[in-house]
């Protein structure tokens, strides 16, 4: 069932991570707190398979996350962050589309909940941040 489209366009989040699983479960778990109103888009992966990340995979993504309210991203590991920053420069001055520096799945459903919300995306990559402050235990 594909969700009816918002009046108002809602913020993106694209889950980078080197495995295809994770981003995929990660994505799955993000889109069941927004009951289906948020574009949650996983890059996963290599184009082969494998474990690693996908230049080619994080701009389809950020092309397919964003319907005009702008991309949150989040990377799971170090050298995710490395292939969003080189997809970022080529991908030129874009001011919708921003970085996160968050935990992966708990930034993914803090992100999530802001966008259902109607949060702008300074206030989506904001809510993945914070995350990081939220205790467990």
């Amino acid at each position: 069932m594909t969700p009816q489209p918002m009046s108002t366009p809602t913020v993106g989040i694209l889950l980078v991570s080197h495995s295809a699983e994770l981003a995929v479960g990660a994505a799955h778990l993000a889109a069941q707190v927004s009951g289906g109103t948020v574009t949650i888009v996983a890059a996963g992966g290599t184009d082969d398979g494998e474990l690693g990340t996908s230049a080619a995979k994080v701009a389809r993504g950020i092309g397919e996350a964003e319907h005009g309210a702008g991309v949150v991203i989040l990377p799971d590991l170090g050298s995710a962050v490395l292939t969003v920053r080189a997809v970022l420069e080529d991908y030129g001055e874009a001011e919708g589309v921003l970085l996160a520096d968050a935990p992966f799945v708990e930034g993914a459903v803090a992100a999530t909940v802001t966008a259902a919300a109607g949060g702008d995306v300074k206030a989506v990559a904001a809510a993945a941040e914070e995350a990081r402050h939220v205790r467990k235990l």
